[in-house]
């Protein structure tokens, strides 16, 4: 039932967003073309259906990104009408990226008054529906009672989430335990109202519309004869496992041919999250190559006479679900520097060239990635790939270490633009890259690169 109000919810949501941005695109067109500015011919009927179904795909994939279809309690009405602000400006811009490749340029000024439109009537719906839920709530319409049997951690976490999604409209009204003096206490503000055992008395002197057992691993035992008393009485019955110490990376419950699974681990790209992120690495590389080739000339010359060997030189690194591909940069060694085996760079290395120090330091090496972006081996975020004679030792020192090749690799990443480069704690970046695979989104890439951009790419570990 959790799962099946969320998404009703979250349906309800996409269906106003998707009716509200139509009617800002309308609003747009008809100021842009209705007199108010300088007079132009309105588009063609086809390209302008074509931009307003542009808009209705790109703008909720931005917002699904920036978690907008998500219940988050915690977030504010100004929170909200932030995070609205960002979805439309990201959706905006590859809104403009997208028709760039594949239509002429659409009327800019509409596309930018449709930008404002849409901000303003989104955040408006979105703070009307919230304070329209909240209403309903406050007069306690369509609420579902729930008895947790379990006053521990896993307890303690499962009311804890439910006060988190008040807009679901359940609330706990008691918790059972199996020690005695911890009757008659709250635990986040709910009354801990008997024993396990007393399970039959408390049904029925209090019914409830749901009963969740949140018990640990070694009160399991208990399951069998809780389900016996349950089955007298005819209320919903919801199982939390105990498995939240074993859940690394967003772990949660999936359902293969009517058989549910627990995902103790995974990754975060995979369905439309992975079409995004593949088409904006694709549309920002293809525009960066263009605006960096004129600099890549010059590197690839000056690389050319400064020192004997190749312009480029290609490394075998480690990609995502453990692949191999060969990641290619600009040369800033001796074309003899590892003919003694493969090593770490270090200060002072004596391997680099003169020309190549400067490279590291303005990261202008690591350039041609972009074409390993295109073809699909790397992204322009994620987590630094490794050569593979290094990772064996890398994975026996630090736990979790394979965990960061569940997504891409990428040309900078989250450690990167916190200074963690070249000679610094692994394991710190390990814990970097871990966090940007379990928080990642589209609008985190973005921010990623424009700090990249901003002097991020400049490290004194640079070497």
């Amino acid at each position: 039932m959790f799962t099946r109000l969320q998404r009703f919810y979250n349906s309800i949501k996409l269906l106003a967003d998707v009716v509200t941005l139509a009617l800002a695109f309308g609003v747009a067109y008809l100021t842009r073309f209705s007199g108010l500015f300088e007079f132009e011919l309105a588009p063609p009927l086809e390209d302008t259906l074509a931009m307003l179904a542009g808009v209705l795909v790109v703008f909720p994939i931005t917002f699904r990104q920036n978690n907008l279809y998500t219940t988050n309690r915690t977030r504010t009405h100004i929170g909200e009408v932030f995070e609205v602000f960002k979805a439309v400006v990201l959706g905006t811009v590859l809104l403009v990226a997208v028709t760039f490749f594949v239509r002429e340029r659409y009327s800019r000024l509409t596309i930018l008054l449709f930008m404002g439109y849409a901000f303003v009537l989104v955040a408006a719906q979105r703070v009307a529906v919230r304070a329209i839920f909240n209403a309903l709530r406050r007069r306690g319409h369509n609420q579902k009672t729930i008895l947790v049997v379990g006053a521990g951690e896993l307890g303690l976490r499962f009311i804890h989430t439910i006060g988190a999604h008040q807009e679901l409209g359940f609330v706990v009204t008691g918790a059972l335990t199996r020690k005695p003096e911890k009757v008659g206490t709250t635990i986040d503000g709910v009354k801990v109202v008997g024993m396990i055992s007393e399970l039959c008395r408390v049904l029925d002197e209090r019914p409830v519309d749901q009963v969740v057992i949140a018990l640990p691993l070694e009160e399991q035992p208990l399951l069998k004869g809780l389900m016996d008393d349950l089955a007298q009485y005819t209320v919903d019955v919801k199982l939390v496992p105990d498995l939240i110490n074993y859940v690394t990376l967003r772990g949660g419950l999936e359902e293969f041919g009517g058989l549910p699974l627990i995902s103790l681990q995974g990754g975060p790209l995979h369905g439309w999250n992975l079409v995004a992120k593949r088409t904006f690495d694709v549309v920002v590389s293809t525009a960066v190559l263009l605006l960096a080739a004129p600099v890549m000339l010059v590197v690839a010359l000056l690389v050319k006479v400064s020192s004997r060997g190749p312009v480029f030189y290609s490394q075998e690194r480690m990609g995502m679900d453990g692949r191999l591909f060969r990641m290619i940069k600009f040369r800033t060694m001796a074309a003899d520097a590892e003919k003694g085996g493969a090593q770490m760079t270090a200060e002072d290395d004596p391997r680099r060239t003169w020309l190549g120090s400067a490279l590291r330091r303005l990261s202008l090496d690591e350039l041609p990635q972009l074409f390993n972006v295109l073809i699909g081996d790397m992204s322009l975020v994620g987590p630094r790939p490794e050569r593979p004679v290094f990772i064996e030792d890398f994975r026996k020192q630090i736990p979790k270490y394979h965990l960061r090749h569940l997504v891409k690799a990428g040309m900078t990443g989250w450690a990167q633009i916190n200074g963690l480069r070249g000679n610094t704690s692994i394991k710190d970046r390990i814990d970097h890259d871990l966090y940007y695979i379990e928080n990642w989104s589209l609008l985190f890439d973005v921010k990623i690169l424009v700090r990249t951009a901003l002097g991020g790419f400049l490290s004194k570990n640079a070497y």
